[in-house]
């Protein structure tokens, strides 16, 4: 995943963690990902209400599927977070999120 940092006075990378704390790290991306995705629809809608028109029904229920798709990814991460019980990889991995 190539993202490495100094925890110590040591460089640590995603590879060198635990199997639950590269599922937290993909789970945040996912979120990141969803939320990006979301707000990308949101603009569009904002864009079509600026224009005088009103977002169709397609428009709408897709709008609904990303925010859907938003929430399952913030649950999952929340989750993966919760997997991560070794408090000094937890926050290794914090610091690779930020």
């Amino acid at each position: 995943m190539g993202i490495k940092i100094k925890v110590n006075g040591k460089m640590q990378s995603i590879d060198d963690l635990s199997d639950e704390a590269k599922i937290a790290y993909q789970a945040f991306l996912d979120m990141g990902d969803s939320k990006t995705a979301h707000f990308t629809c949101l603009e569009a809608h904002q864009a079509i209400y600026e224009s005088g028109e009103i977002p169709g029904l397609a428009d709408k229920l897709e709008l609904e599927k990303l925010l859907s798709n938003h929430d399952k990814n913030v649950l999952a991460f929340k989750t993966a977070m919760s997997a991560v019980t070794d408090s000094k990889e937890k926050q290794t991995l914090i610091q690779l999120l930020t």
